[in-house]
């Protein structure tokens, strides 16, 4: 009995190792380049359309390779414009991806686990509880799609008679989604060298950010190998309260989040850290923790990105209003830091921050943890 060779994905092949498969069948680094120009600039699945490489070599790669994004469950719109895609991981998992349109630019919303571990409270994806890294392949597929899908869209809507979209319809990537990225280092590396590379989607290291809640090695990792735009999920200014907010806090308290954080900027396309901050009602919310940021301020050249709570009914929590947002940005302003409000943006489809959840194979019994956390945040004093 024969036995069944899976076929390799080339989505997921960073340009070197595309290189190097094309090298082990007698093809020239040029041919790997080419290849790479077909799947991820014209977004193009079946080898015999990709008319510039050789026959023979089309049919080598139909042979032994696929190129194949997870498979789109379900899709969603929103009366903003906004666009959210539920991919199909495998093993009853799901995962989310958010397309957000602006005047200036288009911006994607990347997950990069089925679930998370890191467990936030205010976060639904850590209600999901969590089954799994992505692979390089899930990762990069959500752009891969994405990218597909809006041009499709664009080409649909001219009017000019045009038949060439622009190539930058996704001009920013953000690693928002579900997940913590740092703790599938590998995988999201891969998927970030494609990103930039020419050859591949072209953007800048300025416009692709990953987010992180302070998994300190990999930030110093990622420092050396890919520095691109960081933004660390802050959200309490002192250790007590973060140890409550954001879990991993325990093992990598603040001040050692800090040292990281100026590190980092050493090596960084810009020369600030982007702190995102949630404001949940009565939690974090206070006078005197918009004046321990701005001590922190002091420590680490940074922005403040203000995240009102979009509420979801197991977290038990509540968003700040809208009246102490705005004196809260006003005091941090004051203090000589720039601070943003994020806009909320597809919330009519669950597409906001901190909305995106998914449908995980719950393996961490987040489902017995979850409530109880919501509590003791709620019943402690800020």
């Amino acid at each position: 009995m024969s036995e069944v060779v899976t076929p390799i994905n080339l989505l997921g092949h960073s340009p070197e190792q595309l290189s190097n498969l094309v090298a082990q069948w007698g093809g020239k680094p040029f041919r790997a380049r080419q290849l790479q120009r077909w799947i991820h600039q014209r977004g193009v699945d079946d080898f015999d359309q990709m008319t510039d490489l050789a026959r023979d070599f089309r049919q080598q790669l139909a042979e032994h390779c696929i190129i194949q994004a997870s498979e789109v469950v379900h899709e969603q719109r929103s009366a903003d414009g906004t666009r959210k895609w539920l991919f199909d991981v495998g093993q009853n998992n799901s995962v989310e991806t958010v397309f957000i349109p602006e005047d200036d630019r288009g911006t994607l919303c990347i997950s990069s686990q089925a679930g998370c571990t890191v467990a936030c409270p205010f976060c639904s994806t850590g209600y999901q509880g969590f089954n799994r890294n992505l692979t390089a392949a899930e990762i990069i597929g959500q752009l891969w799609h994405a990218r597909r899908a809006v041009m499709a869209d664009l080409l649909t809507a001219r009017t000019d008679g045009g038949a060439t979209p622009p190539d930058r319809v996704i001009s920013n990537v953000v690693m928002m989604g579900m997940g913590e990225p740092l703790l599938n280092y590998s995988q999201v590396l891969i998927a970030l060298k494609l990103m930039l590379d020419d050859n591949s989607y072209g953007l800048s290291r300025r416009r692709v950010t990953v987010s992180t809640s302070g998994v300190v090695p990999f930030m110093d990792k990622l420092a050396e190998e890919c520095p691109v735009a960081l933004a660390v999920s802050l959200h309490a200014p002192n250790d007590a309260l973060r140890d409550r907010l954001v879990p991993l806090n325990k093992k990598y308290p603040l001040k050692e989040l800090l040292a990281a954080c100026n590190r980092y900027l050493k090596h960084a396309p810009r020369d600030f850290i982007t702190f995102e901050y949630i404001m949940l009602d009565g939690i974090n919310d206070l006078d005197e923790h918009a004046d321990q940021l701005l001590a922190i301020a002091r420590e680490v050249k940074c922005k403040f990105n203000l995240i009102p709570f979009n509420p979801f009914p197991q977290s038990g929590l509540k968003r700040s209003s809208h009246a102490r947002v705005r004196e809260f940005a006003q005091r941090l302003m004051e203090g000589g830091v720039v601070t943003t409000v994020r806009k909320t943006r597809g919330d009519d489809i669950d597409a906001a921050c901190g909305q995106l959840a998914g449908d995980i194979r719950d393996r961490t019994r987040i489902d017995q943890r979850m409530p109880q956390r919501a509590q003791i945040i709620l019943k402690q004093e800020p």
